[in-house]
């Protein structure tokens, strides 16, 4: 295959000079971002844990609510604390559990999966792993019809909006997305992230399963960005930007959808949707270290022993007080009234055995 000449890789080479420009302005942005801010130096193993257990819910209840689900984020949550369970009664619950389950996966195995069609087929069967609808199709390419069509209000059928592969050409078509991929990530000079929206876009547009294209794409995406060293996706949610930004998202979907596989192929709307999602998360990313919100720099038991002192504030207490309360062993209480103490968050009072502590008034803290 002369992928130089291919049509995946002829579209990115239709832009005008402005469009060139902005493309690039915002790819510069994003990557200021990943190339200064190191994460993981400034924030604790154990913050991250958290920041992405909190995205893992938020991105989940996104993801699913763009394509109608009706659990908000208290419900997503209440599931992620009980997927032992294993039997839910809805099918919003199971489709909500499965993509739960699913996007921990990718956060957790990111490096270890490839972008090929065994990886996408596992994906969509264990997205769909607990919905019971979707049991005949889960883990394999769509076996009918399944194009968008515009419906009036009695339900009946007044036009296609899009009309994507048909069943028969899913596997050839797939197999050349996912090797045009390959190629371009070794051989091509376009940007990842073009070539990320550029894999996504063609992906929704062959729409290769029955049901789940959306959920399975908004999976490719972060798998995409986190292989790509785009850390901050593990720490804001690219699904809930998408979500409050749907009727962009639809938008300029339909517009590049409108000259698929046609003579000159526009890209771009899409393109651009795509990047300034990510700049938004990037620009999300950056507030946690540039704003007040030093909480991300403690530990899980520094997080409790500030949370539980606050609480008590404008109280003096000693450190026997916060062993008793929080039933930390003493030195994990001394080690964490350092921390706050050097963060100038607390403030001693007294010496030796009179030594109290309290939460600093306002204006004597720190900045971060």
């Amino acid at each position: 295959m002369d992928w130089n000449n291919f049509r995946l890789t002829s579209r990115l080479n239709n832009f005008s000079s402005e469009l060139i420009e902005e493309i690039y302005m915002i790819l510069a942005e994003i990557d200021g971002v990943k190339n200064s801010w190191q994460l993981t130096g400034k924030l604790l193993p154990q913050t991250i844990e958290r920041l992405t257990h909190a995205v893992i819910i938020t991105s989940s209840g996104s993801s699913n609510r763009i394509e109608g689900n009706r659990l908000n984020d208290e419900q997503v949550n209440d599931l992620y604390r009980n997927m032992r369970i294993k039997k839910f009664r809805t099918r919003d619950e199971q489709e909500v559990v499965g993509y739960l389950e699913t996007l921990t996966l990718v956060f957790a195995n990111y490096a270890s999966i490839p972008i090929k069609e065994s990886s996408i087929l596992y994906l969509h069967r264990n997205m769909l792993k607990y919905s019971d609808k979707d049991a005949r199709h889960k883990g394999q390419y769509k076996f009918g019809s399944n194009r968008v069509e515009a419906k009036d209000q009695s339900g009946n059928i007044i036009g296609v909006i899009f009309d994507p592969t048909e069943p028969h050409l899913v596997p050839k078509e797939m197999q050349e997305l996912l090797d045009w991929y390959a190629w371009a990530k070794l051989d091509s000079n376009k940007h990842p992230l073009i070539l990320a929206a550029n894999f996504i876009f063609e992906y929704l547009a062959i729409h290769p399963f029955q049901d789940g294209n959306g959920r399975t794409s908004r999976l490719l995406t972060n798998l995409i960005l986190l292989q790509e060293s785009y850390h901050f996706a593990a720490v804001v949610s690219h699904e809930r930007l998408v979500e409050l930004n749907k009727a962009d998202y639809y938008l300029a979907l339909n517009r590049t959808q409108a000259s698929w596989k046609t003579d000159f192929e526009e890209i771009a709307p899409f393109l651009l949707f795509f990047l300034k999602i990510v700049r938004l998360q990037a620009q999300k990313a950056i507030k946690f270290l540039e704003e007040d919100n030093f909480e991300y720099l403690l530990s899980e038991k520094q997080l409790a022993l500030w949370q539980w002192a606050y609480s008590l504030s404008p109280k003096l207490f000693s450190r026997a007080d916060a062993i008793a309360a929080l039933g930390f062993p003493a030195r994990t209480v001394e080690a964490c009234i350092k921390k706050l103490l050097d963060l100038n968050r607390l403030e001693r009072l007294g010496q030796g055995r009179a030594t109290r502590y309290r939460v600093c008034k306002p204006g004597r803290a720190m900045v971060f």
